[in-house]
C-alpha cells in the first residue's frame, strides 16, 4: 500500500518533527562577561603591540635610497629637451652623482620610480592583447580591437605589442659607477631573471619560429609609435630576451595599482669585489639614457636602491597598522575596564 497524501493546504508543507528540522539541536551560547571579554581584549591588545614593533624593527633594517633625477644636475638640459614632441627620437644623456654613507649589506635591487602616473586606469589597462603577448600567430597579425587607437601603423601594419601599456613602456636605460680612489668602475647589475615565473613562461612567449629567425617572425608588424626599436631588438646584448619575452617588457606589462610605484630594474651581481658583501660606502654616479618624458603628466622619475628581508622592501604601513590596532583595542579595554569597576562587578550600581 502506498503511503496515503495528506490533504493539500499549509500543513502539507509543514518540516518533520525533528530535533534538527525543527531547530532543537543542543547549542553552545557563550556568556559574555567582564571576566572573559576583558582578558581577551588586553591579551589582543598586546599580541598586535609586539607583532607591529617586531614588523617596525624588521622594516627598519632594510637599506634604502631615493633619487629624483627628473631634472638633477645636467638632466634638466634632457628634461627641457623632452617637452618638444619633435625632439623625441633625439638621443639625450645625462650624470647624476650621489654618495651612500652607509654601506648596504647583501643584496641590492635597483628600481626606478614615477610618480602621478596611472597604469590603473580601466581605458589604459584594457588597451592590450594577451593572445598576442602569449605567442598566439592569429593575434601577431590580427590584434584585439582593444587595442584602438595602438592597433595598427599608418601604413596599415598590425602594432606589435599593441596597445597603450605597450606604447607607453618605460625607455630610460641607467649605467651605475662606484669611484674609488684609483678612478671608477662599473656596477654590474644582473639584468634578468627580474620577472615572475608565471609571467617569463606562461603569460608572455613568443610565437613559434619554425626554424625563422625572430625578425622573420615579426615581419609584417610594426613597433609601436613610442617605440625607438622593434620588439625584436630590445635586448641587442642578449638573443634569448628579445620579444614578448624581454624582462624589462615583461616587468612593465605588470600594470600598478597606485599612481606613484616603482619597477625592478636590475639586482647587484655579487660576485667580485668590491661587491661581494653590498654596496660599500662611497661616491657614485648615474649615467642615464634620458628618453622617457613626463611632462605631459606632471610626474616625476626616480631611482630606488634598497635591500630586501624575509617581509620585503621599506615598508612601514603594516607595522604602523598593528600599532594603531593595537593602541585602539587597548583603549576599548581600558573604557570597558573603567565602566565596569565604576558600576560594580555584580551590576548592584547600575540604575534601572
Amino acid at each position: 500500500m502506498g503511503k496515503v497524501k495528506g490533504k493539500p493546504g499549509p500543513l502539507a508543507r509543514r518540516p518533520d518533527n525533528s530535533a534538527f528540522k525543527q531547530q532543537r539541536l543542543p547549542a553552545w551560547s557563550p556568556m559574555l562577561t567582564a571576566n572573559t571579554v576583558l582578558p581577551f581584549f588586553y591579551f589582543m591588545a598586546l599580541m598586535c603591540l609586539l607583532l607591529g614593533v617586531w614588523l617596525l624593527l624588521t622594516v627598519q633594517n632594510t637599506q634604502e635610497m631615493k633619487l629624483d633625477y627628473t631634472e638633477a644636475e645636467t638632466c634638466n638640459e634632457c628634461f627641457e629637451m623632452r617637452k618638444n614632441v619633435s625632439n623625441a627620437n633625439k638621443p639625450c644623456t645625462c650624470t647624476v652623482n650621489f654618495r651612500i654613507d652607509k654601506p648596504f649589506k647583501g643584496d641590492v635591487f635597483f628600481y626606478y620610480g614615477l610618480r602621478n602616473f596611472h597604469q590603473n586606469l580601466r581605458r589604459y589597462m584594457d588597451s592590450r592583447d594577451d593572445g598576442q603577448t602569449v605567442g598566439r600567430k592569429k593575434n601577431l597579425k590580427d590584434p584585439s580591437s582593444y587595442c584602438e587607437p595602438f592597433l595598427k601603423d599608418p601604413s596599415g601594419r598590425p602594432i606589435a605589442p599593441c596597445g597603450a601599456v605597450a606604447n607607453s613602456i618605460f625607455n630610460d636605460s641607467f649605467i651605475l659607477w662606484y669611484h674609488h680612489p684609483n678612478g671608477r668602475g662599473e656596477v654590474p647589475l644582473m639584468r634578468k631573471g627580474l620577472t615572475w615565473y608565471t609571467d617569463k613562461y606562461i603569460k608572455f612567449r613568443n610565437p613559434t619560429t619554425d626554424n625563422l629567425t625572430l625578425a622573420e617572425v615579426f615581419e609584417g608588424t610594426a613597433p609601436p609609435p613610442y617605440w625607438q626599436k622593434p620588439v625584436y631588438k630590445l635586448d641587442p646584448s642578449n638573443p634569448m630576451n628579445n620579444g614578448f619575452i624581454n624582462d624589462d617588457f615583461i616587468v612593465w606589462m605588470r600594470e600598478a595599482a597606485f599612481p606613484n610605484f616603482k619597477k625592478l630594474y636590475g639586482i647587484l651581481f655579487r660576485n667580485d669585489n668590491p661587491f661581494t658583501k653590498g654596496l660599500p660606502a662611497g661616491n657614485y654616479s648615474i649615467d642615464i639614457t634620458y628618453n622617457f618624458p613626463v611632462q605631459y603628466f606632471r610626474g616625476r622619475k626616480e631611482v630606488v636602491l634598497t635591500t630586501v628581508t624575509w617581509f620585503g622592501g621599506q615598508n612601514h604601513f603594516l607595522p604602523i597598522a598593528y600599532l594603531v590596532t593595537s593602541s585602539l583595542i587597548l583603549l576599548t579595554a581600558v573604557v570597558l575596564t573603567v565602566v565596569w569597576w565604576k558600576f560594580g562587578k555584580d551590576g548592584k550600581n547600575m540604575k534601572e
